[in-house]
């Protein structure tokens, strides 16, 4: 049952099970990230009634803004490896 809960928050929009599945599928398989978000969800069921606190969902860009460098790092030498030659620079709030 904790599998069929894993693929039906796997398919959802812009959560961060969606987006924990869609980071793990690519580098382990989908079979395992499913098994991965269903202990993420284990884990939550257990946490929050043991803690008494409200469910937060952390978003699809948790784990973008968990390492900002490595995100960026990663996508430049994507780029290179395309051809292009990048130059970063931040966008002024």
């Amino acid at each position: 049952m904790l599998f069929e809960v894993a693929h039906a928050a796997s398919k959802t929009k812009d959560t961060y099970l969606s987006a924990q599945y869609r980071r793990l599928a690519t580098r382990r398989g989908k079979q395992r990230a499913l098994i991965a978000v269903g202990h993420s969800i284990l884990v939550m069921a257990y946490h929050i009634p043991h803690r008494r606190v409200p469910y937060r969902e952390l978003g699809p860009l948790y784990f973008d803004h968990l390492d900002r460098q490595r995100v960026q790092q990663r996508l430049v030498q994507r780029l290179e490896r395309l051809g292009y030659a990048v130059n970063l620079q931040p966008v002024a709030a």
